[in-house]
């Protein structure tokens, strides 16, 4: 029998790497706590997007790993630190005037601009948990607020208190001159105003676990750092964070390289074990710009959902998480394409590879079959080029020809594909396309392509018309290959690209393709003014 452990064991696939180096740090025993905790973080500020799902979809991939290593029990907590203060309103919400009248107070503790929750960051939190809901993510959601006010943080807060001065020497020299004379790593929360203050930290009391601060009035003020009177800020909060849960892995971006860092060795100074973190790299957009949220320079959750889905973009944050990657429209058809190919191969592999290749990763290990292994996204998008369909129903003309036996009904994903492929062909392809007329040497290449097509049967396969095009190439003495099937798609679709074209001419017909020959011959008439 197969030994799926071992196997995963020996896979280089980058989840079992670092479910492996999870196994390694805890020496195979269970944690003191039962199980081992995976954590996200999210800032409630503003909506989840593209980011949230890549470092969930991650986590929940390394998660999987580990559990097929490993019979120990986890936990993925996705928590979110809405007891922050809000420093700046947001462009995309509502009322935004209302809500800048409540700035520096707890995202929990200002009211809802959206009018359906008893604050703002109840409202975010409840769409983080339809966001992660709508992709079935196994996680417990928790609340920083929840954490402060019921008192689960107060042991790891005493021990901050206690180690007060040590914390100070490691962020005191990352910090500017002016910021150090008011540096605090507990921020106190106003009683009257709910605002989470910035202000100098004048004394403090281990015994009785509170800190004595000043007002900018110069008014002294004591209070308890436990209980949500207090919290800390990001870097502490975040070395506190991973102490009070023992926190045993977490995902984090290449811009918070020096924060990881510094929140590391606060963990150790509190008495905590750090967890394991992974780097994973930013997005770029097309001209290798970083992508900013208030640039706009970005691809949007909803935007790529718009025109593929979702396990493509799955395979899209599986693939190299450590490299920039590009994430802009034009990468959306290869990576539409890719979880095809990969979703076939599965079916051929023995469980060594299986392990190795993205979905396996993407499906928990349990990948549907392939519906039609012949048919890819670009090639639905060359269709759609060519018939320019109004809806996928024309697409499925020429589907169910292609394909006999498939329909809408039995074929689900395929209807999806077809369905995404009209809408970005209306989006993207279609404003782009540029027919251009053929030279005098393509008219003939044209010409012998219909006379090729002509002595085709109908039922010809896809590797039949390829194999045709390859011999009407060495008949015409084409050593070019690659700029002999551009021409036909310049000239017959009006684009650079496209699949194989026997795959193209099968699946849209010989009939059909003879047509587009057709018309493409007066158009160089009239360029010879003819």
């Amino acid at each position: 029998m197969i030994n799926l452990t071992e196997l995963a064991n020996s896979s280089t696939a980058w989840p079992f790497q670092e479910a492996k180096s999870i196994i390694d740090k805890l020496q195979g025993k269970a944690p003191e706590k039962t199980y081992v905790l995976f954590e996200t973080g999210y800032g409630p500020s503003g909506l989840p997007h593209i980011g949230t799902f890549g470092e969930v979809a991650r986590t929940t991939m390394v998660r999987h790993a580990f559990q097929t290593l490993s019979d120990i029990p986890t936990k993925l907590f996705a928590f979110s630190d809405d007891m922050d203060g809000l420093r700046k309103v947001p462009d995309n919400i509502p009322h935004p005037e209302m809500v800048r009248q409540h700035l520096g107070k707890s995202l929990t503790a200002i009211p809802d601009p959206y009018g359906t929750h008893e604050s703002y960051g109840h409202h975010m939190n409840a769409r983080l948990r339809e966001f992660l809901d709508r992709f079935g993510f196994d996680y417990e959601f928790k609340s920083a607020t929840d954490y402060y006010k019921r008192g689960l943080f107060d042991a790891a807060l005493l021990k901050a208190l206690k180690h007060f001065d040590e914390i100070m020497t490691v962020m005191l020299p990352t910090l500017g001159e002016e910021r150090q004379a008011t540096y605090s790593p507990f921020l106190p929360v106003c009683p009257e105003t709910g605002v989470v203050l910035q202000v100098p930290v004048i004394a403090r009391n281990v015994e009785k676990g509170t800190i004595t601060y000043r007002l900018e009035n110069g008014t002294e003020r004591e209070t308890l750092v436990t209980g949500g009177h207090c919290k800390l800020q990001w870097k502490a909060d975040w070395a506190m964070r991973w102490t009070a849960l023992a926190v045993d892995y977490e995902m984090h971006g290449k811009d918070l390289i020096p924060t990881a860092e510094l929140s590391t060795q606060i963990c150790r100074i509190m008495g905590g074990v750090p967890p394991i973190l992974f780097r994973y790299e930013l997005f770029l957009d097309d001209k290798g710009q970083k992508i900013s949220k208030s640039k706009g320079n970005g691809l949007t959750m909803e935007e790529w959902l718009r025109y593929a889905p979702t396990e493509s973009l799955s395979l899209y944050m599986y693939q190299s998480p450590t490299k920039a990657k590009r994430l802009y429209f034009d990468v959306i058809p290869r990576a539409v394409d890719d979880y095809l190919t990969y979703l076939v191969k599965y079916t051929t592999e023995d469980e060594a590879k299986r392990l190795a290749n993205p979905v396996w990763h993407i499906h928990q290990g349990t990948p549907p079959a392939p519906e039609v292994s012949t048919l890819s996204f670009t090639l639905l998008l060359n269709l759609a080029s060519a018939c320019n369909p109004e809806d996928k129903s024309v697409l499925w003309g020429f589907i169910s020809r292609y394909a006999p036996g498939h329909t809408p009904e039995n074929s689900p994903f395929l209807d999806q594909l077809a369905g995404y492929a009209v809408q970005y062909y209306h989006d993207f392809v279609k404003p782009a396309k540029k027919y251009r007329a053929p030279s005098g040497d393509e008219l003939v290449l044209l010409q012998s392509l219909d006379q090729l097509l002509s002595k085709m049967p109908l039922s010809a396969s896809a590797e039949e018309l390829q194999n045709g095009l390859y011999e009407l190439s060495k008949t015409l003495g084409i050593t070019d290959l690659k700029e002999f099937f551009k021409s036909f798609y310049e000239i017959l679709l009006g684009q650079s690209q496209g699949p194989r074209l026997g795959s193209f001419i099968a699946l849209y017909g010989i009939n059909e393709t003879q047509a587009l020959i057709q018309q493409a011959l007066p158009r160089s008439a009239a360029i010879a003014g003819v």
